[in-house]
Order: C-alpha cells, then sequence, then structure tokens
C-alpha cells in the first residue's frame, strides 16, 4: 500500500464521497466560519437534545451521502440549510467533522479528521473525547473545530495549538503522556469518572481509530475491531506494545519525521489494526452489533452477558455539557 501523501488527501473516502450531494458541498466556502455554520445547522449532537425517532436512527448514520441523504428528507429545498433542531440530522463531533472534511475535499482541498481529547468541552479537570479538522494549507496541516464559532475561546478554533498540553491534543499525544505518567488517564474519556468510557482502555482505542482516520477510514467513535480493548477492559500486554508503537510513530509523523509515515502504513496493514469487512458496533441510540462495512449493513443483538445489565448504554447518551 503507497504511503499517504497530501494530496491523497484531497480525495474522498467511501466514507467522505457525498455521492449526489457532490455539487452542493462544491458551492460550500470553505473558511473555517462558512464550514462551522453549514455543518452545525445539518448535525446536531446526539447528546445535546431529546431525539426524535427519526434523530435516534439518524446516530448510526456513517456515510457522507446518508447522512446528507436524510438532511434532504427534512428540508429539501436547502438540504445544507438551517433547519429547526428537531429536523436536523443527530449525529455527534465526528460527523460535523466529516462532514467539513467531505466539503474540502470535493473542492479539491486535503483535509483529514483527528481523533483526540479536548479541555474545552465542560467539565472542569477533564478532556473530552473529540473529533476535530486537519486541512493543508499548501505548507502545513492546520488544525480547527468545526463545531466552535471563533469567538469566547482563549486559543485560535480556526489554527488550534499542538502538543500534549493544547486545547485539543491527539490521542497518541495522551496516550504516551499517560505512559510516562506525565497525566492521569482517568481524566480523558467520552463521560467523567466512569470506568467504561474513560482511563487507559478508553484512549488506547483511540490511538487505534485516529490510525484508522489517518488513513482515511473514518470509522464512527462507538465501532471496535482487531486488538481494541472493549469497553470496561484494559488493553493486554500485547495490545499496550502495538498501541504505544504506533502511538510514537504517530507523533513523530505529525512531526514531519522521516521514516514514520512509511512505519505507520506498514502498520496499517497488520490485522490487529486495520478494520477487516466487519466490525462490531455499540450505537448509544440502537445497542450493540455487527456492522458489514462491504454491504452497508448492521444487524444488531443483545449485550454480550458481561455488559448486560451494566449502565453503558445510559453512559452513552447521557447530556453533553459545553460549546456547540
Amino acid at each position: 500500500m503507497d504511503i499517504p501523501s497530501v494530496i491523497d488527501y484531497a480525495t474522498h473516502s467511501e466514507f467522505s464521497d457525498p455521492g449526489a450531494h457532490a455539487a452542493r458541498l462544491a458551492r460550500v466556502a470553505t473558511d473555517p466560519a462558512s464550514l462551522h455554520e453549514m455543518v452545525t445547522d445539518v448535525v446536531v449532537h446526539y447528546r445535546t437534545r431529546p431525539l426524535t425517532p427519526q434523530q435516534r436512527d439518524d446516530v448510526d448514520l456513517r456515510w457522507i451521502s446518508a447522512i446528507l441523504d436524510a438532511a434532504a428528507q427534512s428540508s429539501p429545498d436547502d438540504p445544507l440549510g438551517a433547519r429547526p433542531e428537531e429536523n436536523k440530522v443527530a449525529g455527534c463531533c465526528r460527523d460535523h467533522a466529516l462532514l467539513a472534511v467531505a466539503v474540502l475535499r470535493e473542492q479539491g482541498i486535503p483535509a483529514r479528521t483527528r481523533l483526540g481529547f479536548a479541555d474545552y468541552l465542560g467539565t472542569p479537570g477533564f478532556h473530552h473525547d473529540h473529533v476535530i479538522v486537519e486541512r493543508h494549507d499548501g505548507d502545513r496541516w492546520v488544525r480547527f473545530d468545526p463545531e466552535l464559532e471563533n469567538t469566547a475561546h482563549p486559543f485560535d478554533t480556526y489554527d488550534i495549538p499542538t502538543g500534549e498540553d493544547a486545547p485539543f491534543a491527539t490521542a497518541a499525544e495522551i496516550w504516551l503522556a499517560t505512559r510516562a505518567g506525565r497525566l492521569d488517564a482517568s481524566r480523558f474519556g467520552a463521560v467523567p469518572e466512569s470506568p467504561l468510557l474513560s482511563g487507559l482502555g478508553f484512549v488506547h482505542r483511540y490511538v487505534l481509530a485516529d490510525l484508522a482516520h489517518r488513513h482515511r477510514c473514518e470509522l464512527v467513535l462507538w465501532d471496535m475491531w482487531g486488538a481494541m480493548a472493549t469497553f470496561g477492559a484494559e488493553p493486554d500486554r500485547a495490545a499496550v506494545g502495538l498501541t504505544d508503537e504506533i502511538a510514537e510513530l504517530t507523533v513523530q509523523a505529525d512531526r514531519g519525521a522521516a521514516g514514520a509515515e512509511a512505519a505507520l502504513t506498514a502498520l496499517w496493514q497488520d490485522e490487529r489494526v486495520r478494520p477487516a469487512r466487519y466490525v462490531t458496533n455499540w450505537s448509544p441510540t440502537s445497542g450493540f452489533g455487527w456492522v458489514d462495512l462491504t454491504a452497508r449493513t448492521t444487524t444488531r443483538a443483545v449485550l454480550p452477558p458481561a455488559l448486560q445489565g451494566s449502565d453503558l448504554v445510559d453512559l452513552l447518551v447521557q447530556p453533553r455539557s459545553g460549546s456547540m
């Protein structure tokens, strides 16, 4: 497999491809403010409001073409325009970010999604899992958060600083910092003080998922595959070693280190790392299931015995605080 080049990120993945909506995305202005307005007009975070029955189904959409199909059903005259929250497509930060990336790629601008943790989403001292956008400006990758307006923040949301102490840090940066003892892993996750949805195991999964997104395989945040430890479980010794390697190479590649991107691409061939045709899925609205990524179908099932009666689903749909 070829090492991804900057120009590769200017073309669609199967997930960012807008399908019949390409012409609409080609007309969207590509500055961060315009992208913020469009993605928040179309998608509402599923944890910020009570969901309609249709919105509960929306949460499981993963392909941008399907998200835009849903937007067109609720607003056929202007699928990308403003509408009441009950008519928006319910999703999460991954969907906001990937929709912005889809616009940029449709117009030939290299862009990709990055997974990590943000300190600005409402819980003091806790860093919530988050997905933002990186766009290449011809010289470097510039990070911006399409969920945020560039106001009321002590940093530039259109050019977010980088590093493990930045407002947004990649999963790889946080993994290495927690492994070195510089940071407490319990401060990172989806829900504070939850062993199911925070801690080292959670960060571990996001290191692997960020590698997938880096290779334009933009799976949803509740997909699992390969070496990923399940909710509430710590990665075993082999998975820790693998995550150490991926995280170190990711940080090196982000810094432009020679050979790091090639090494990541080689790791991407590993069946422990790269999703196959099927992934398991822990939908916050539909429960446990298996996704056929080729057929684009999902089969739902009861929770495994180890998680039956747990508070996992309640935690996943817990209202989200923070600015949006």
